[in-house]
Parts: structure tokens; sequence; C-alpha cells
């Protein structure tokens, strides 16, 4: 099948060299336009045929300008001439084509030629009927209604520009269609809009306060429509509803011909060479036929040539095949066979990977502008790039050189000059690391945007807030916040957002255009200098015009699409960016960074690395899963670790960083065999096993580790617990102190009841350390895990949630049942910990206590106290467990502990302190049989993992009722599987075999001893003798 699709791609491009015929029809009529002024306001636009007399628009502020490029294309002429049609006969459009920013662009030259003005909405699934009708806000203590974007260009003659039909949730849109139809709408202050030539007849019968007394609003005459789509089927979204449909007249905005768009770029970037132009061009549309589409390849992105194309004319060393992966980066975008489809398409075309030298950078920062001068080779250039505004304004990123990173550099850099950036890569590669290098080379701020999967457009744009007084105001995101400030905005798991919110940076990305909630907007510095230049700074302040800074940046972070998962690299999203694709770290190069920043890499360590690219590299889908617990990120963790305290084997590493006792039985079987064909075998650590724990007022020793207890002021704070010290439990309280005291935070994963609470209190106990608690749950979100809503005197207040309480006090902040919350709001702990930057809900921003903001004692921001950590608690993933894989989203970021039950021996030591006077006997009866039942547990046999504090109860019970049968009393715990036979037969058995009879059915309860109800009161009378009456 492949080799007949490229039989047919190698005819198509013998096709397209030898025909100057585009890929789209048009009218073969050649076509002109023309603008005539006539008197004073008022001009006539002519495409061809079709001319119309248009206004002078009364807020030029609001007419998109700066889209019309000389000349016009005949394709394009031949739209705006449809559109001058549509518009004569006032009728509303539907542009309908493929994603990219060419329907839009066409929308805004047609007002831009009109002199029209603008009203602009991106849909999304969580636009409402108030989004586009009317928002109610409150302001001085009384609710009022705002005119929203439709009402403005139906009462003002603007054009409603509606982005994105096919996003909107379904039954969202028909509140339009009377006013479609019939150019009417009820409104929710009692308004009711009417069309111009109804009001206008009553105006004369009864008048202008007649009318304005009826509530009666008139819809301008210029009022138009422009609905921009994706046909659906054939892109993800929902299908036009059939009454919507109807009332728009619609046009196929189809892809610029060949022809069209080869002879542009031969003419705006003549240094290039025709033959890498030719590829290029030819390439892309050889993408975007039929044959491909047949082959499962998403559609290329033609409207990014242009991209292509400057950094070929900047960066001459540049091969095409390079440029075509950053604006279509198949290794990751597609499976295998899609994979070798593309590259069987660029050899037709004689596009091949070359090798080119590392080239080299050096930087000549100017004043909003950096020179970055590249060396390849024999080959110089010189181009100028944005910077931020201050010389390096934060930390300097911790890193150790590699060509690799050197290379990551050097191309980011190359995508800088072009356009905004998505890093691709796997989990724990150093995405965020080369970002940080970038944005310190460049002297740029970072503003860390962590995506999750229910953000919405407001989430990104603006959001909801509520002033003490009581009024409802609109907050700038933190994106809005960058773009004004020129900083460098890092959107941090781009694949977890959901596709109808990330459309609606479509014109930010394209355009550097924004429409906001609150009736401002964002545009571009060229557009705005030129709207002060010709109205004056008053007047575009006055009009809620806000200048996006020349240095803005966004560059976007993401995974590629794992085995199973939904592709997130969809035509959309790659209509947006350039894409940098983040190789996997060679073991040669991790072994390097090991040795540059710990020294000598101890053989364990080493061996742990060449397992990890076993895995990796392997194509077992299991094993591959496996290699997402190791990633780079880990791995430093690991021998950091290692050059601290010395001994773990190696099969004790991986065995930890992939909590191997938790894998289902395949995937441990798979794991241990490929240690076993690496020569890793199990053997006992070399570190002597910690048994005891001294304290003093300075310090806590634990074995052989010694750390400092803290001096707090709060000591109401600091856990006390009832702890039992038993050897296992020591032993694991010792590596928790190794990594508390080297700075990590913490994770500890295990079954229920084995203790994983009381671990972390007994240690923040011994180091006297104060602790803030949450527990997460499945209705957790965002903004509940940074704040607290209470209502005060009727007013929305919000508080410091625990997590920033300990952020500003410097506490541990514990973290419960991290995995009943959803992972996309866990999600957002990953700039806390990788980087120590977060940004609040409510606008305040966690920077670290290094960070020259941390300084300024600004309101909204909080510096992150160097004593502060985390630990977290979650129960391991997967059956019988009904949470989310916290530990497969966030374990690398985390020093992961597995907490087991404990040994038998411990286990005997534990239960015996518990319950003391129970005999020795009845306590070893006991274990074994729960060791019996977590046996058949791990082997799927049993489905409920026995734990440590069901033994607990049992033993505590029979301490203080020693009276009770070991038979009655063990039923506490069983009798919850007494209703299924099959589980009930095994655990009769299992504890017949220790000893222990179990009545489960009621004919055996009935057998009980026969017991007496019985009840003693004491009135505090005496009855020996008659009663006596009151004495007066």
């Amino acid at each position: 099948m492949l080799d007949a699709a490229s039989r047919r791609l190698s005819m198509l491009y013998r096709v397209l060299r030898s025909s100057n015929v585009g890929l789209n029809k048009v009218n073969n009529s050649f076509l002109k336009y023309s603008t005539v002024a006539l008197k004073e306001g008022e001009k006539i636009v002519s495409i061809g045929d079709v001319s119309k007399t248009v206004k002078t628009a009364s807020h030029p502020e609001y007419v998109p300008r700066s889209y019309l490029s000389e000349p016009l294309t005949q394709d394009t002429l031949h739209h705006l001439r449809w559109m001058l049609q549509k518009d004569l006969l006032g009728q509303d459009m539907f542009l309908l084509g493929r994603p990219g920013p060419l329907r839009a662009r066409l929308a805004l030259q047609y007002l831009e030629l009109t002199g029209r003005e603008l009203e602009y909405v991106a849909l999304s699934r969580d636009t409402t009927e108030s989004d586009l009708k009317q928002r109610r806000e409150i302001s001085g203590g009384t609710a009022e209604y705002i005119d929203q974007s439709a009402v403005r260009a139906a009462t003002m003659g603007r054009v409603l520009v509606l982005q994105g039909i096919e996003k909107a949730e379904r039954n969202v849109l028909p509140v339009l269609n009377n006013l479609l139809e019939n150019r009417e709408m009820h409104l929710e202050d009692g308004r009711f809009l009417i069309p111009a030539a109804r009001y206008d007849r009553l105006l004369q019968e009864h008048g202008k306060q007649e009318l304005d007394r009826w509530g009666l609003v008139r819809v301008s005459d210029d009022f138009r429509v422009i609905a921009l789509g994706l046909p659906v089927p054939g892109y993800h979204g929902n299908p036009l509803d059939p009454p919507l449909r109807s009332r728009f007249q619609a046009r196929n905005i189809s892809t610029p011909s060949y022809q069209d768009t080869l002879s542009l770029l031969q003419a705006h970037y003549q240094n290039v060479s025709e033959s890498k132009l030719t590829q290029l061009v030819s390439a892309s549309f050889a993408l975007l036929a039929p044959e491909s589409a047949a082959l499962g390849l998403p559609d290329f992105p033609t409207d990014n040539l242009d991209k292509a194309a400057h950094l070929l004319a900047a960066f001459p060393w540049l091969s095409v095949h390079d440029c075509l992966s950053r604006l279509y980066p198949h290794h990751y975008l597609l499976p295998k066979e899609g994979r070798g489809a593309v590259e069987n398409i660029f050899a037709s075309f004689q596009i091949r990977p070359e090798e080119t030298a590392l080239a080299t950078v050096s930087l000549a920062p100017g004043e909003g502008r950096t020179v970055a001068s590249l060396k390849c080779g024999f080959s110089e250039t010189s181009v100028e790039v944005a910077c931020g505004l201050v010389p390096s304004p934060q930390r300097t990123p911790l890193t150790v050189e590699t060509e690799s990173l050197r290379r990551g550099l050097v191309g980011l850099l190359q995508n800088h000059l072009a356009g905004d950036i998505c890093v691709v890569g796997p989990r724990g590669c150093g995405k965020s690391t080369l970002v940080s290098l970038l944005a310190h080379s460049l002297g740029y701020t970072v503003e860390p945007i962590v995506l999750y999967q229910d953000m919405t457009s407001r989430d990104m744009i603006q959001q909801r807030a509520t002033l003490a007084t009581g009024d409802t105001v609109w907050r700038d995101a933190p994106l809005v916040c960058a773009a004004l400030e020129g900083k460098l905005a890092v959107l941090d798991g781009l694949h977890r957002l959901h596709p109808s919110t990330l459309a609606v940076l479509q014109r930010l990305v394209h355009d550097r255009e924004l429409q906001l909630y609150d009736g401002k907007r964002l545009v571009s510095h060229n557009r705005y200098d030129q709207l002060v230049a010709e109205l004056g700074l008053e007047r575009v302040q006055q009009s809620g015009m806000l200048r996006i800074h020349p240095s803005f940046r966004i560059i976007a972070l993401a995974e590629p699409p794992g085995i199973g998962d939904t592709p997130w690299l969809n035509p959309e999203v790659l209509s947006l960016f350039l894409f940098h694709q983040m190789p996997a770290v060679t073991q040669d190069q991790e072994l390097h960074i090991m040795q540059q920043m710990f020294g000598r890499v101890p053989l364990s360590v080493a061996e742990v690395v060449r397992v990890t690219h076993t895995l990796r590299e392997s194509a077992d889908a299991t094993l591959q899963s496996l290699a997402s617990s190791l990633t780079t990120r880990q791995l430093l963790r690991v021998a950091r670790r290692a050059a601290a305290y010395p001994g773990q084997s190696a099969h004790s590493i991986v065995q930890q960083a992939c909590l191997a006792k938790f894998l289902p039985p395949l995937a441990r079987q798979a794991l241990e065999t490929v240690l076993q064909r690496a020569g890793i075998q199990p053997v006992e650590d070399t570190r002597s096993v910690a048994t005891t724990i001294k304290t003093t007022d300075e310090t806590v020793a634990i074995g052989n580790t010694t750390a400092a207890r803290d001096k707090t002021s709060v000591p109401s704070k600091v856990p006390d617990i009832l702890f039992y010290d038993i050897p296992q439990h020591v032993s694991l309280l010792e590596r928790l102190l190794q990594d508390f005291t080297m700075g990590e935070h913490l994770l500890l994963v295990g079954n229920q009841g084995v203790g994983k609470n009381k671990m972390a209190d007994r240690l923040l106990q011994l180091l006297n350390l104060p602790r803030e608690y949450i527990q997460l749950h499945r209705d957790t979100t965002v903004q509940s895990l940074t704040l607290q809503a209470t209502v005060r005197e009727g007013v929305v207040v919000y508080e410091d949630s625990p997590l920033v309480q300990a952020i500003r006090s410097g506490h541990v902040l514990v973290v419960d049942e991290a995995d009943k919350a959803p992972t996309h709001v866990t999600c957002i702990l990953k700039t806390l910990v990788e980087s120590g930057e977060m940004i609040l809900s409510d606008g305040r921003r966690i920077v670290p206590a290094s960070d020259p903001r941390a300084q300024s004692g600004a309101a909204n921001i909080i510096p992150l106290h160097p004593k502060f950590r985390m630990i977290v608690l979650a129960n391991r993933p997967g059956f019988p467990f009904l949470g989310n894989d916290f530990f497969g989203a966030l374990g690398d970021l985390f020093s992961c502990h597995a907490v087991d039950n404990p040994s038998e021996e411990s286990e005997r030591a534990l239960l015996s302190q518990y319950g003391p006077d129970v005999s020795r006997e009845t306590v070893s009866r006991l274990v074994a049989a729960f060791a019996k039942l977590r046996s058949l547990a791990d082997q799927g046999m049993v489905t409920y993992p026995y734990s440590t504090r069901e033994a607990v109860s049992i033993v505590k019970h029979l301490q203080a009722y020693p009276k009770d049968s070991l038979a009655d009393t063990v039923s506490n715990v069983f009798d919850f599987d007494s209703y299924s036979q099959d589980l009930r037969d095994t655990l009769l058995q299992v504890l017949a075999q220790h000893g222990i009879q179990l009545a489960l059915s009621a004919t055996d309860k009935k057998r009980r001893e026969h017991l007496q109800l019985t009840v003693e009161r004491t009135s505090g009378q005496d009855v020996s003798g008659p009663k006596h009456g009151k004495v007066d």
C-alpha cells in the first residue's frame, strides 16, 4: 500500500512541476480591487464588478489593520469579492476550511478593506449564553448587565467574528438563531433587539422616548456575522446544528495553490535557493494530497511555510528536512508506519536528513533586541532576536552542558527568531532545563503556566474575582500578564489541555491580538503604535486597547502521545507552533552528567543507567512503560543519593524507582527478566541496617544517619504520635531521613493500613518539624488546592490553603490521599517541586527565595521558604484501589519509597507491643495467617490486601477483652468477605491452617455463649425510710 501511495505522490510531484494550475478551483477571471474616496466620511470599495459604499468607522481603533498585503493573490480577491456580495445582500457568512490562520485573516482583511469594526469571540467548550449576550456584574452593590460581543456588534453596526463554531457545546449557539434570521433578540436586562427597518418605522410613529420606555433597541443595518469553522466530520468537533447552518452562506477557503505559494516564497526570500523552496513546498503539498490522507497522515500546516523559509534564509546551513521536521514532527506525531510513509514522501523529493556541525553562538545584548551570531562550519550569520527586559533576571540554571543540550539551545534560538515554540520530549528529559537556559541567555523572566485537562478559557485568559466591596471584576491570567510585560510564557503540559481551550490562543499566536472577557483588547506593538500615532494615546487607552510587548514569546512543553493515548498533536496544534523535538538523553550523556555533578559514578548506578536504556529501547510496551519511572531526572536523583549514601545495590535501586512491589505480575516478571539478563541479581545491601533511634535536643540519629532537629516556634503543629520502633520501620525512616536532608520531596506509596501516615508523622516528630496537612479527594480542584473560600459579611474571601501556609512558614506539607484527586489537578504541583514557582488562583505568585522578585516586597509575591518540604502519601496504583495513578503522573519529581507491611518478625514485635498481654502463640498464628493472605493477594488469588492495620485492631481488641475468643475477634476483619462463597472458603482454609477457627456463617455464630443483658441504675435516692416532704 505504501509503495502504491509513493508512486501516486511521485506522479503528483511531476504534475506540480509541469503545471501552473493551483490545487483549488477558482474563477479564472483576473480581479483587481480599488478604493475611491467620495465625500468626507465615505468611500467606494470595488472588487472586480462588485462595489460597496462604506462609511468611516466611528471607532477606528476597532478596525483591523496591517492585514492587507500587497499584492493580494487572485484566490484572496475572489474570496473577498464573494464576501462583498454577501455583505451587500445582508447575509451572514461561514468560512470553512483546514485548520490555520487563513480563514481568520481573510475575514480581517475584508474588515480592513471595508473599514468595519470588529467584535471577535473564540468559542470553546465552556462558552455560555452570557459570553455572547449579556453578563451580570455587581458594581457598587448593585447587579447590572453588561453587553457582550454579539449585542455590542448588533447595536453598534460591527462585524461579529465567531471562531471555532465546532468547539461550542451543543445548544449554545442556537441563542443566536433569531438574531441571525430576523435581527431580533431578547436580552436579560429586559430590552429587546429589533431590526433597523422596524425600529425606524416605530420611531417615526412613537418617538424615541416611548421606544426607550418599551425597551426596544435598534439593530444596525451594518451588523454582520462571519463564522469560522472546520468541516465536521473530517475534524474533531460538534457538527453544525441544521437550523444554525441554514442561516449562513458557506464558502470553502481552500489552501492557496502550489504555484501561488511557491511564487510568494520566492518573492519574499530571494536569497534562498529555488531548489530548496521547491522541495519545501512540494513536500508540504504532497502531505496534503488525498493519497496522504488515505494513509492517515494529519494535514501539513502550509501556513507555516513562511516560517520555514525564514529559517532557511537566516541560517543557510539548515537542511529542508530539518525545517520540515520543525513544522511537522512526524517522529512524535505518527506511529512507525506513518513515520515510514512521511520519510518515503520526503525521499521522493530528494529530501533526506543531513548531519550538520554544531553551530557556535555568541550573544550581544541590546535594548529590546539581542544580536545572535551563529557560526556553523564556514557559514556565519547574525540575526536580531527578541530578548527579555533585564539581563539574567533569574538564577543561573545549574546544568552540565552536553552536545545535545547545546544543539537544543541552538535549535530553540533559531525557532525563537521565527515564532512561538513547542518543545516535545519524553518526561524528565530536560525540557524545562533547556527552556530555562534559553531564558537565562536572553534575559527573559519566565512565566510558568501549568496546564491541566479541565482548564477553561477563563483560567487561561481572565479569571473572575470579587473585591472586598463585593464588586465583581476580571483579573488577568498569567498569560495575559506575560504578554503585557514581555515575559516568556511557558505552557507546561500542552498534551493535557483540552483542544477547545487551546483554540482560544490561535489569534494570540497567529496575529498577536486577543479580545478579553472584560471588553479590553490586546494588539501587537506595531499596530498599537500606529493607533497612537493616528488617534493619540489618551483615546487609545480609553478605548481599552492594550499593547503586547514585542519581547513576548510562548514556549509550550509537551510529552509525545503514549501508547493508547488520544493524539493531541492534531492539525490545529501543528498550525500554532514551530516544534523542537527533544531527544532522550543517551547513556553516555547521562553518565557524563552524573560524573560532572557528583564525581565518580558507582558501579551500581552505571548498571542502573544501562538497564534504563535497555527498557527505553525495547519494543515491548510494558518495558517502555517501566522506563517512564527511570527518567533522566530520576537517574540524577539516584546518582546524588549514591554519592551521599553509598552501598545500595543496583537491583534495589531499580526496584525502588519502579515501585516493583506494586507492579502487576506480568510487568514485575518482565522487569526481573531484564535485570537477570543484565546480570543484576538481588543482593544484600552493604549498608548496615538501622535498628536504633537516638534523639537529643539538638540532633536525631537513625542508624548511621544524623540530622539536626528544628527549633520551631509552633510546637503545637509538631506531630506527637504513638509509634513502636521495629527494625523494618526504623530502616525505612533512615532512608526517608537521608532523602529529606538532601532536600528531596518524598512520596510514600503503599497499600492501605501499612503505616504511611505513621511514618511521615514519626519522621517529623523526630526532626521536631511543624506539619501542615491536606487531604485530597475526587472533588479537589486547582483552586481548592491553593485557596480556601469562605464568606465573611456577605463577601467571598479567599484564605491561604495549608499548601500556601506551609510555603510561607517553611513547614512540611503532608498531602494525604494524593491518588484520590484527579491527576490533572495534582499536576499543578510540578513547577512548585521542580523550580519552586507556582501561580495561585487569586493571581499571587510563589517564587524561590533567591529570585529577585522575592526581595521586592510586592503583595502578590510569596517567597518560598527554604525549609518547605512536601511529603505525599498515596495508595498503590491499580485494582483494588480506586484512585488515580499519581506515581505514574508525577512520580519522577519525588524521591519515591514503597511502604510495605512489616516482615513476620517485625510484625510480631509490633503486635507484641500493642498487646503485651496477648500470648505469643496467638500473635504468631495471627502474623503467619496474615502473611499467607498477603501472599495470596500478591498472586491475585484474593483481591483485598490485608494490612497491618487490621492485625493491630485484632490485637488491641484481644488486649482489652482477653476473654473474647480469637475466632470471634478476627471476624471484625473478615465479616466483609462473608458474602463471597469462593473468598470465604479460601479464608476458612488459610485461617484453619494456622489454628484460627473463623465463624462466618449465621449457624456458627448461633453456637456462641448465651449472653444476658443487665442494666444497673443508680438514682441517688435512699429507700431505707419514708420519703420526707418539703419543709416550708
